[in-house]
Formats: structure tokens, C-alpha cells, sequence
């Protein structure tokens, strides 16, 4: 799908296409990977309250204020997902008297589905591609299908990725990555999924199945660079901030040049439900590079990660948190920069056509003047509904 405009072409709000990133960091470390049993991690449960002593135990909601009508638990990654969790965290707290929101560590996008559909939070940050492949039972859910979606909200960030080569491997255009050892990141990671899956498709799968796929974790990478046993590599990073942290790691290592897009590679983007086709005539600058990457005008697949609710969170809370990000926006971005948005249109990027808003932000969007009616709002009472037939 495309997401461009007609000056620095970003971040516009897209009607129809998703989004998804995987990779928790943007500027620090990248955590999202995959959980053989999501579940199994208990570290972040809250302990029962103990009511046996007569005594008034020390109350920790002490300086909330008196009004607070819901009490919201959000399920977040670590590295970059938790900062930006974490900042809008500190926003509720700042603009909210009837919400306390807490921020709780999360085995990543495909975990934190798996836990929403556990009822173990009332929300999490989840990349779109996620939701659409739990809404079409593919991925991971195909084996381990969920009962219930997580419903959208409103953007967290955007991620852009796009593929750099090595100086003197003679890779030019995606058609010359054919034959070459490609590393797409590391195994778990959405970034790597979304990307495996776009090359996949017609008319790039020829040039994608003569890849050698390279397997191993980030920190590995660069140096694996370094040593000439990666021809070329996927960069990502989100616009008007920087690139994650084991590219801007390979970018200080090893000379590097972008890997020319071609009309079979954005035919492959356009027709991708999982991405959206980001076009940038600054690459070199929105993305931080700190040499000379060949060319200012690249072309991206962009993965939307955003806030994302559990079906029976209180209408009136998905509202405010909503209402939070769309008019506090800057007390988020003062705190993290790489929440993006910059009001309630800004939101709405990489909406997923055919799936579900939450009632409470659909509330919101549609007061605001920017609802689409070819939109879908969920239903309460079909909590267990939406999936694909």
C-alpha cells in the first residue's frame, strides 16, 4: 500500500494497508522476539493484595487523584516500545483524572497478542502485520489461532525498512540481491517476518528464492558484516528520528550503499496487506545515516506498530486514552520522539481496512472530524467475532 505526500512524504494517514514492525528498538537495543509459550513468563504479574492484617496497609495509589474511575494495564515490549509505552504512560498521568495506566513488560507483539487473548491486559503495543495474521489465522497463528483480536486504537510509531549492500559486492538494484547472503534480521523479529513475507510475493518471489538467508541475532550482524559474511542487509529505522540500533552499529563499521528499489519490488509493497509503501527524498537525513548511503530518494515498507485494545476494555477508557494521544501528542514526543503523531489524524496511520476499532477511540475519531465510514467498529457483544472465514 502507499503512504506518501508531496513534500517530505511521510507519514500520512492511510485508509487502506497495515503496518508492522517487529523490533523493539529504534535508536537502542531490538527485542520482539517470538515466544514458544508467551505464557509461560510471569515475571510481571502483580502479586494479590494481602487483606489478612486488620491494619491499613500503605496505599501506592495514594497520590492518584480521588476520581480515578479505570485502572488500565498495557502490555509492552522492551527496548524502544517500552519507551515510547512508557512516555505515554507519563502522559496519562499528566492529562487524566479518571484513568491510571500502567505499563507492564511483554514477551513482544506476538506474546502480547497471545496475553490479550488471555485477558491479561487491558490493551498492547502490537505491529498491525500481527493483528492481520491473527485475524487471518496465518504466521504463527495458524498452529495457535487466538479466540479474540486485539482491536486498534490509535499509532504508537512507524518503523521504515528498506535493504542496504556492502561496497564491492556489486549489488546495486534488488534483482542483484539474487545469489547473495542476505540477512533480513534476526529470527522472531516482525521487521524479518513482514519482510520474508513481502519478497515472497509475486512479482519478487524468483529474486527472493535464489537468496542464501542468513540466520543469527543482531548483535552478531554487524561484525558478520564486518567480516564479509553478509552481502546485504534490511536497514530500518523511524522517519525524522533514526535507524535501530544494530544499523546505526554497521553503519559506524562498514561502508554501505542502498540497494535501488525496482518496479517488480513496489508492485510487491503496493499488493502487501501486512506494509505500507513509504517513498522519503531525504533518506539520508531522516534516517540518521552517518555516511554517504548513495542516493537521497529511497523506497520503503513500513510497519505501523500502535496501541492496540483488548475488546471488553470500558468504552469510556479506550475514549480518554484515545482522546490523550490525540491531543497530548507533544507531551508524549517531548518524551520519546519517536511517538510520531501530531494529532488525531496522525493516529489513524496504517488503519487496517475490514477489522476492528475499539468503540471508545472510533468515539473519539468520529467527534474529531477524520472517522472513515468504510471503517469497522467492533461490537461488544461479538467479542469473538472479525476473524477471516
Amino acid at each position: 500500500m502507499r503512504n506518501s505526500d508531496s513534500t517530505r512524504r511521510r507519514f500520512l494517514r492511510v485508509a487502506a494497508g497495515a503496518g508492522a514492525l517487529g523490533v523493539a528498538g529504534c535508536i537502542g537495543e531490538d527485542v520482539d522476539p517470538d515466544e514458544d509459550d508467551p505464557l509461560d513468563d510471569e515475571d510481571d504479574e502483580v502479586a494479590p493484595d494481602d487483606d489478612d492484617d486488620d491494619e491499613a496497609e500503605p496505599d501506592d495509589d495514594d497520590d492518584e487523584p480521588e476520581d480515578v474511575e479505570h485502572e488500565i494495564r498495557w502490555g509492552t515490549s522492551t527496548g524502544g516500545t517500552m519507551d515510547v509505552g512508557l512516555a505515554f504512560e507519563a502522559a496519562v498521568g499528566e492529562h487524566s483524572d479518571t484513568v491510571s495506566y500502567s505499563t507492564i513488560e511483554s514477551p513482544g507483539y506476538i506474546g502480547t497478542t497471545y496475553r490479550l487473548n488471555e485477558d491479561e491486559f487491558d490493551g498492547g503495543i502490537i505491529d498491525t502485520n500481527t493483528m492481520f495474521n491473527a485475524q487471518q489465522g496465518m504466521g504463527d497463528f495458524e498452529d495457535e489461532p487466538v479466540e479474540k483480536l486485539p482491536w486498534q486504537g490509535f499509532l504508537a510509531f512507524p518503523y521504515a525498512i528498506y535493504v542496504m549492500a556492502l561496497e564491492d559486492t556489486g549489488i546495486e538494484t534488488f534483482d542483484d540481491l539474487a545469489g547473495a547472503t542476505v540477512y533480513p534480521a534476526e529470527p522472531g523479529f516482525s521487521t524479518r517476518a513482514t519482510t520474508l513475507d513481502l519478497w515472497a510475493m509475486e512479482p519478487t518471489a524468483d529474486v527472493y528464492e535464489e537468496m542464501e538467508i542468513v540466520d543469527m541475532d543482531v548483535d552478531d550482524a554487524p561484525g558478520a558484516m564486518e567480516e564479509g559474511a553478509i552481502d546485504a542487509a534490511i536497514a530500518y529505522g523511524t522517519p525524522g528520528v533514526g535507524n535501530t540500533g544494530w544499523v546505526v552499529e554497521y553503519d559506524a563499521r562498514v561502508d554501505v550503499n542502498y540497494v535501488e528499489h525496482t518496479d517488480a519490488l513496489i508492485e510487491s509493497i503496493e499488493q502487501f496487506d501486512g506494509a505500507t509503501l513509504g517513498e522519503y527524498d531525504n533518506a539520508q537525513e531522516e534516517f540518521g545515516w552517518d555516511q554517504d548511503i548513495g542516493t537521497d530518494e529511497i523506497v520503503s515498507w513500513d510497519l505501523i506498530i500502535t496501541f492496540a485494545f483488548h475488546p471488553e476494555t470500558d468504552h469510556e477508557a479506550a475514549y480518554e486514552l484515545t482522546r490523550i494521544a490525540g491531543e497530548h501528542y507533544d507531551t508524549v514526543s517531548d518524551a520519546e520522539a519517536r511517538f510520531t503523531a501530531e494529532g488525531p489524524e496522525d493516529l489513524l496511520l496504517g488503519a487496517l481496512d475490514d477489522y476492528p476499532f475499539h468503540p471508545g477511540a472510533a468515539e473519539y475519531y468520529e467527534e474529531e472530524g477524520v472517522w472513515d465510514d468504510d471503517w469497522v467498529v467492533g461490537d461488544q457483544d461479538d467479542i469473538g467475532g472479525y476473524f477471516a472465514d
